[in-house]
Formats: C-alpha cells, structure tokens, sequence
C-alpha cells in the first residue's frame, strides 16, 4: 500500500489535479506513509503534525486505500461535520475509491418522535421563542431523512427546545418506543454499521466504550482502524466518560418526565405528582447551599452545613419517587422508564455519599484501590456530583486491547520539544509508535515572537490593566486584527471593559468582539467580515478556530495556560504524583501548560502566505528556569522583548486597511 500512497502525494497525483488547494509536501506525504504502515502492522501511532501539515488527508487516503471499516473520532461536531460533508467526499472522488461513509452522532443530535409528540401534546412552554422553534422542528422531523439538528439552521444548536425533542440515554423507551421503526438515531445508527467510514466525536466514542449507548461499540468489533484527530483533548474526555456524574439538572428531568407520563398513565394515583414536586424541590435546595458558582473537592463541603442535610433530603424523596415508581411502573413504558431511571440515579447518588472521602483518608499509591477524586461543579442553574478517576491509562489501555486494530492519535500539539512521554503515559500508550512532523510554514519569515518587558508578576494586582497597556500599541500598529486570549473569564471581561474606554478614547472604530455575545461560530463569521476587528476570548478560542489572511495578525495571549491550582482533579493528581516521589510540575502540570499553548499559539499563521505576531504577555516565560522549555516547544518564530521591533514588523507587511482615526 506504501507506494500507492505516496503516489497520491505526488505532484502529478489525482489529489493534484481533483483538488485545487492541494499542494504536495514532504511532511504529508511521510505522515501518510506511517499511518499506511500502521494500519498495515495493526499498530498503534502518536503523530504529531504542525500546523499546514494538511493532517487531514495524510489520515484519510491510507485509511481510504487500505479497506476494511475505519472510525474517525474528531474533537468537535464542528470538525466532524467538516470530515463527512467536505473532507471525505472530495478525497474519496480523487481516489475514486468504492467506500461507503457515514456519520453518526450522540442521540441529543437527532429529533426524537416520540419526544417531538409529547411536546407539541404537553403544550407548556418557557418563551414565545419555544413555540415557534417547536413548528420549525415539526416541519423539519416530516422532510428530513436524517433528523441531524445541525440540518435546520433557523433553529439555534442551543435553544432550549430542543431537550424537549431529543432523548437522552435515560428517557429512550428502546424497542418498546411507538416510533421505533422510523427513529433517526436507529437508522443513523444502521447506516454506520454498513459504512466503510464512519465519522464520530471523541465525546460519543468514549460515552460509548463506557456505556455502550452510541451505536459505537456495535462497530468496534468489525473495525480495522480507528483514527482520532484533535488527539489532545483525548486525555480530558477520556476522563469525564471513565468516571461518574450525576446532577440535579437530571433528577429535575425525571420529575418532569415522570409528571407528564402520571398524567396520561397514571391519572388516578395522585402521591406520584406530589412526590415529583418534592424531588423538585429537593434538588434546587441542594444546588441553593452554594452561592458561588465553581469547582470544589467533596471534602470542601464540610464547610457548608447544609450541604449534608441536603444530599440526604434529595436521596430520601429520590428514593421515595422510585418506591412510587415501581407501583405504577407496568401501567406504561414511560412510567418504566422513569422507575429504571430513579433506581440507577439513587443508586448511584448513595455510592456518591458513602464512598465520599474524608479529609484524613489518605489517597492509595498508584495502581492500589480505585483511585478517584470525588468533586462537584456548581452550575448557574444546577449542580453536578462527579467522581473521576485520578489516571485513565490503565483503563484506556484495556479499552484498546485485545483485538488487532490500528489507532491512530494525531494532532498539532501532542508532544514538548518532540518529545511524547507526558502524552503517553497519561493515555496508557507507553508500547506506541511516535512521529513527528514540524509545519511547512515558513515561521522566521512569518511570524515574531514578542515577550514584552516591564510587567509585573500575573497573580499580581492590576496585571490584566497591564496587559492591556502593553497590547494598545500593538493594536494600533496591527490596525486591530487581532484575537486576544485569556486563561480566565474574569480577567476577559476586565480587558474588554478597558479597551472599550481606550477605543473610545482614542476616536478607534475597530469592531470589539467579546466570547459569549453569540455564538463561537457567529463571532468568527462577523470577525471574519469586519476584517480589522479585535476579539477577546477565553478557553472556547484557543483551538479549533482558522481565520486565514489579514483579517488575524496579532495573537496577544495573558498569561502562560497553567490549569487553575483549586481545580481539585488537578490538585488530586499532583498529590498523587508527589506522593510517589515524582515531580508533578515537571511532569503533569508544564507539559498540560505547553501543549495548551501551542493551541493558543497556532491561531495565528494558518496558511503560507499568513504574516503575523505572537505576543505572550506572561513574564515567566523569561525569569522561570520552565520558561525556556516552554518557548523552545513554540514553532521557530523570530523573538523579541522590544516594543518597536514588533511594532516595526506590521510597517513590514502589507497592509491594506485604512488607519485608526
């Protein structure tokens, strides 16, 4: 298969002449022959591939060539999307390769019938907007042959509605649905089991493996490759899925849920609707104990007194629910249903109380006990208790084994200083094949790295209002342009709120963007537009997001991406690693810091003709003994600590927008 696919990465290859954007480089067309190879050997590869790389296709023509079924696994919906609709078909034409494709999303992607019915039939509605969202959906479920949600573009991905006319693992009636025959998600699920491709996300993956609810695990067996792009953000996912949640915004779900259904099942037995409104309740007086949203160790909760008299309240009216549940439960599926649901949602809230560990418990060294951090994260609107496991290596290597397959694990940032231990003993691929590909692109000519002098320490007070000061000149001199990355949303906020005043002051009419005023989509498609707009940004703009040409040249980041020292995943980790006599900064914290960074850092040359400046306001990249680890991991950009240098490097390009007033 080798020469086959080197001889598609050749200058005169149908790539060449089908796609216009193709250019031969000599770092696909290696990635290409190593991925050939491990899907040959049924191997296991690491690769990382720089930016410009063209990743993409370096995956998808051995995977095309070498037959049998392949899963491709992305990062986003985005992204995967991108694979089935654009991606794939255009390669698969220029190989004119017989391969069948299909998407397949988690079950919340896709109009459910029986819940679009119950819904119109209910006739309860927060907003006006609910209503006419809900006529669109009706319309939409008749025509569509998919039932994707992504496919009815006036309806927002994010509209409430829609939890009220998709299902959920829980509330899915299975076989003893009415509308079984003609679900979507059944029948996405059939086209994926006959394709020869099939496109996943990294959440449904996993939520799979664990729960075998996604139609994956049907198809793992069958499959020769399974390929995941977006590979970084494996280790996060990874850990939500092998580990255990429950919050109260799903217990207020099966109180909802089990109200509607009493009412066309169970009319007669008035204690069901009464204990519904008390688990209600329950669950809102829970999530009021804490004011503050945030995330917070089970041990911190000793210092909230209500929070215990809580927990044991909603797992009292939880469990008076489901007693209730099972008298009813044979007089309708959905009343079944919600009996299934409260036995395993009680169940699991009483394993969350009683493992919960005390301050004193120490944690077992490695690879003793179940190793797990218990935590909740306080939502605006809910609350969510979570039990993670402290290292997911073990675990994945098991879920990996045991049948020959190929798997690939690509992205730009997988490795520090090309080198992929942290990856690798977090994801339990210490056995894997590494490679790794620098970007084509042209960085010393391209691109400069600014490091700014004279600012004070980040946890410094007043650090943000620095920041800021030090960036204005370089907005002027990029004439906007210009994304702004920060590490927190309060310090976002503060920067906006002083740019606002600065451009005011200064007559600057360059379009001010700030994440959260719409949608990541609908902020770029306007950044994009304006063409010397400034959009400030927190952790959702730091990968995944290509804005080429003009319309970006300055990347300003805050601070260097250490995760947060309270998060207590994190702190329970470094405990763990420090117990064991290892240095958990040198070996968790910085190469999680230098792989975000990276992300962050290639937002701004995303093509060969991109001209642009990184400047990494965070001083420690200079003073700290780490900081030279950290810039050496940064593609070979040009580095300066002069203002007028980096000023100086705009007055190089050619720049074609009018100046500031």
């Amino acid at each position: 298969m080798s020469t086959e696919v080197a001889r598609f990465f050749s200058e005169q290859s149908p790539l060449a002449t089908e796609v216009s954007s193709f250019r031969p480089r000599t770092q696909q067309r290696e990635m290409a022959l190593a991925v050939a190879e491990a899907i040959k050997d049924n191997a296991i590869l690491v690769a990382e591939a720089g930016t410009g790389t063209g990743k993409t296709f370096a995956y998808l023509v051995p995977a095309l060539l070498g037959g049998g079924k392949v899963i491709i696994s992305t990062g986003t919906k985005n992204l995967q999307d991108q694979l089935f609709q654009k991606d794939l078909p255009m390669v698969r034409d220029a190989l004119k390769a017989p391969v069948s494709i299909a998407l397949l999303k988690g079950r919340a992607n896709y109009v459910c019938h029986y819940h679009l019915e119950r819904a119109l039939n209910d006739g309860r509605f927060a907003t006006r907007e609910d209503i006419k969202h809900l006529g669109k959906i009706k319309k939409y479920a008749k025509v569509s042959s998919s039932g994707d949600k992504s496919g009815i573009a006036d309806v927002p991905e994010n509209a409430p509605i829609w939890l009220q006319v998709t299902s959920t693992r829980d509330n899915c009636l299975g076989q003893e649905c009415p509308n079984h025959k003609e679900c979507f998600v059944l029948h996405a699920r059939t086209d994926a089991m006959k394709a020869d491709i099939v496109v996943v996300n990294h959440h449904l993956f996993f939520a799979d493996v664990m729960l075998r609810d996604e139609g994956v695990a049907e198809l793992l067996p069958a499959c020769n490759t399974v390929i995941f792009d977006e590979a970084h953000q494996l280790p996060e996912t990874a850990s939500l899925f092998f580990g255990e949640n429950l919050s109260t915004s799903l217990l207020l779900d099966l109180a909802q849920d089990t109200r509607i259904e009493a009412l066309t099942s169970a009319k007669d037995f008035a204690p069901l609707p009464k204990a519904c409104d008390e688990l209600d309740k329950a669950a809102r007086d829970l999530r009021l104990v804490f004011k503050k949203e945030g995330r917070m160790a089970a041990v911190a909760t000793e210092n909230f007194k209500d929070f215990a008299p809580a927990l044991k309240t909603l797992c009292e009216k939880l469990t008076q629910l489901g007693s209730l549940l099972e008298k009813q439960a044979e007089r309708s599926e959905g009343l079944e249903n919600c009996w299934q649901r409260a036995q395993a949602y009680a169940q699991q809230l009483k394993k969350w109380m009683v493992e919960q560990p005390s301050p004193l418990t120490p944690l077992p060294p490695a690879g003793e006990g179940d190793d797990v951090v218990r935590w909740l994260e306080i939502f605006h609107h809910s609350l969510q208790l979570n039990s993670t496991p402290l290292s997911i290596a073990e675990i994945f290597e098991k879920q990996i084994g045991g049948h020959a397959r190929a798997w690939i694990f690509t992205s730009a940032t997988l490795a520090v200083k090309q080198d992929f231990s942290h990856y690798q003993s977090e994801m339990g691929l210490l056995n894997a094949k590494t490679a790794c590909w620098d970007s084509p692109f042209d960085y010393e000519k391209q691109a400069l790295l600014y490091v700014p002098s004279g600012l004070p320490e980040p946890n410094s007070e007043g650090y943000t209002d620095a920041v800021v000061q030090a960036a204005i000149p370089m907005l002027e001199a990029s004439r906007g342009r210009a994304f702004l990355l920060f590490t927190s949303l309060r310090a976002m906020q503060r920067a906006f709120e002083i740019l606002q005043a600065e451009f005011d002051r200064r007559g600057w009419d360059y379009p001010l963007l700030l994440q959260g005023e719409g949608s990541r989509n609908e902020l770029l498609t306007r950044f994009r537009e304006h063409g010397n707009a400034v959009l400030l940004g927190s952790q959702s703009f730091w990968e995944g997001v290509d804005v080429r040409g003009e319309a970006l040249s300055l990347v300003i980041i805050d601070k260097l991406p250490f995760a947060p020292p309270d998060d207590p995943v994190l702190a329970a980790r470094i405990a763990q690693i420090s117990k064991q006599g290892r240095n958990a900064f040198m070996e968790y914290q910085l190469p999680r810091t230098i792989i975000t960074l990276k992300q962050g850092a290639g937002r701004l040359i995303r093509d060969e003709t991109d001209r642009g400046v990184l400047m990494i306001c965070d001083p420690r990249i200079i003073t700290k003994q780490y900081g030279k680890r950290i810039w050496q991991s940064l593609p070979p950009m040009k580095r300066t600590r002069v203002e007028a240098e980096a000023v100086a490097f705009f007055s190089e390009s050619q720049i074609t927008q009018a100046t500031p007033k």
